[in-house]
């Protein structure tokens, strides 16, 4: 009896372009599921595993657009996707048209709605895909996702999506997807901001942080996510899953988002300080809850 969940066969293979933290194990788990999968990264030794992993590596963006009828974007930010799409250039209208640009970065609203009229009078198709999750859970396949298009594209992605998120969401169109994600983010940064402030009280009380965890991880507030953060904060352990500077930028799109809507955003006013604060402590790359040091540096400010 064949596999209700499994993922529809593809006519064409889909390209992946965006091989960092989140996009590896993402593109990974597609080739993984069996899916025809071509890559390209603006840095050429991050498609090694996924070559070693049955995928086809494309010696060029234009390429990879060439071959392919569904494009998945994860990249860092709105210059990087521009730059792939030729966005100003004569390339725009050839790599888009004809084709379905799902981006499943984290970038503004405005720019993403900005981004799908442009490419929907060049003859393509754009559907939002922003995910909820860390490094761990996209190499589970557990990621949420969230989907924002056309009726039709949204509906054709679920099958194709499926070893990568347990669940895929549609939110309705450009750019209810992303403006969901950043609602999520608001509570996750806040929640795993709280627990690192928890963790610095407890700390300079001298309290038993091993005691500390599991009077946590047993109580009504423990998570998937807390756990993981308790841990990784008992231990000083700060090996990226969130980076400090990822959050950071996701803070400023939160609290952008909600300063243009007019909401107030007291918490994440206070999470984009803290994160600021963090980085330019130095090792931008550590996990979100290395910004207990901002806490710690505060506070040896405050009693020097």
């Amino acid at each position: 009896m064949p596999d209700q969940n499994a993922p529809a066969p593809q006519s064409r293979p889909t390209g992946f372009i965006g091989l960092g933290t989140m996009g590896t194990p993402m593109a990974l788990n597609l080739v993984q599921a069996g899916m025809p999968v071509i890559v390209w990264n603006r840095t050429p030794e991050r498609c090694m595993p996924l070559e070693k992993a049955g995928a086809a590596v494309a010696p060029t963006a234009g390429d990879l657009f060439s071959r392919c009828e569904t494009v998945l974007l994860m990249l860092e930010n709105e210059r990087a996707t521009d730059a792939v799409l030729g966005r100003g250039t004569d390339r725009f209208a050839e790599r888009v048209g004809g084709h379905c640009i799902v981006s499943m970065g984290t970038v503004s609203a405005a720019y993403s709605r900005t981004l799908s009229d442009e490419i929907t009078a060049a003859g393509g198709h754009y559907v939002e895909a922003p995910v909820s999750g860390s490094r761990k859970p996209a190499e589970a396949g557990q990621l949420v996702g969230m989907l924002a298009g056309a009726p039709e594209d949204m509906k054709r992605l679920h099958s194709l999506l499926a070893p990568v998120c347990k669940q895929v969401f549609e939110c309705g169109a450009v750019p209810a997807a992303l403006q969901m994600k950043l609602a999520v983010n608001a509570f996750l940064i806040t929640m795993v901001t709280g627990l690192a402030e928890s963790g610095h009280f407890a700390a300079r009380h001298g309290l038993d942080m091993d005691k500390f965890a599991e009077i946590l991880n047993a109580g009504p507030m423990a998570s998937d996510v807390s756990k993981v953060k308790i841990d990784k904060l008992r231990h000083r352990n700060f090996t990226r899953q969130a980076g400090i500077s990822d959050v950071l930028k996701n803070s400023r799109l939160v609290a952008d988002a909600a300063r243009s809507a007019g909401t107030a955003f007291p918490l994440m006013e206070a999470c984009v300080a803290l994160y600021a604060e963090t980085e330019a402590l130095g090792n931008p790359e550590d996990d979100m809850i290395a910004v207990i040091r901002a806490f710690e540096a505060r506070a040896d400010h405050s009693g020097s």
